[in-house]
């Protein structure tokens, strides 16, 4: 089986942390495409630290309480579709992200669907983002 990767190298497959949140953030409303596993990971790594931060400093000074949901309310867009691009990666249409709305069932299916590598070559949605 052949996947979209470089057999003789492995550095500059994975995007870096930075390349990942800047990608996500830089295809803020983007539904259409291919999003790499590291992208949406890196993406949600960085979206429960920053919670987390502001979380703290809501706590720390009541007066910004506020900020984790208006933080929350400002990244809905770009973490819906950098996981509908995800879906697309592994060649399953977005529409599949709602099976997460199926209680525990769902929410492992799309676990396991995020960890899945990248469908090789180009698929329906477009190419491999690892190419």
């Amino acid at each position: 089986m052949i996947y979209c990767r470089y057999p003789e190298k492995r550095e500059g497959i994975d995007m870096s942390f930075s390349e990942a949140i800047v990608s996500a953030f830089s295809q803020y409303a983007t539904f259409s495409g291919r999003a790499r596993r590291s992208e949406y990971w890196y993406f949600t790594l960085f979206n429960y630290l920053a919670t987390a931060v502001l979380y703290v400093v809501g706590l720390a000074l009541p007066i910004l309480s506020w900020l984790p949901f208006v933080y929350f309310v400002a990244t809905v867009v770009p973490g819906l579709a950098v996981s509908w691009r995800r879906l697309h990666d592994i060649g399953k249409s977005g529409g599949y992200y709602f099976v997460g709305l199926i209680p525990l069932i769902g929410e492992i299916i799309l676990l396991v669907w995020f960890f899945t590598d990248s469908q090789p070559g180009s698929n329906k949605y477009g190419p491999c983002p690892k190419e």
